[in-house]
């Protein structure tokens, strides 16, 4: 994402910029040395061709760069296309539609992948659920390898929000 905002901001505007850049003054060159100027002052004199031919501008070189045309097809493209379809769809969430990771619901996911919702979907089915959701078919729902999920159980849990009442009150039962 950085690349592309960069590379946004660093094409932004360039054929005025570089038009801008081209027909600037010129910088002038260093002063020359006293004794130096009379020399060539002489030179230029006696050879007029060459003052010329330093402020001639060649109109065909000045035409080649006119002339040039990139047309160019991306190979990436056909392998995107490929790409879209062994994606897997995101699953569904449910936990409450306001928590703060509904925001952050990603909809292009590759295999062997999850978002963090999933993980806590799935820790979660676990913990709840540990007869139905096994290692073996959270694999396979979620296109994991086996290994992943055994240690994703091990060493991964949820949370669970117990709530303490102060001393001489009774305790709230959590939802």
């Amino acid at each position: 994402m950085g690349a592309a905002v960069a590379r946004a901001v660093r094409n932004f505007n360039l054929e005025n910029r570089a038009e801008r850049e081209i027909s600037r003054m010129k910088p002038s060159p260093a002063p020359r040395h006293p004794s130096t100027k009379n020399l060539l002052r002489e030179q230029m004199s006696s050879h007029p061709e060459i003052k010329r031919e330093i402020d001639r501008k060649d109109d065909k070189l000045l035409s080649l760069p006119k002339d040039v045309y990139v047309d160019s097809q991306d190979p990436m493209s056909s392998l995107q296309g490929k790409d879209a379809a062994t994606r897997q769809k995101p699953k569904e969430f449910r936990l409450a539609k306001d928590h703060q990771f509904d925001m952050m619901n990603v909809k292009n996911i590759p295999k062997g992948k999850i978002s963090i919702v999933e993980a806590l979907t799935l820790l979660n089915n676990h913990k709840l659920y540990p007869d139905t959701w096994t290692a073996k078919k959270i694999a396979e729902e979620y296109h994991l390898e086996q290994q992943d999920v055994n240690s994703l159980l091990k060493y991964f849990v949820t949370f669970e929000v117990k709530i303490f009442p102060p001393e001489g009150k009774k305790a709230i039962e959590s939802k």
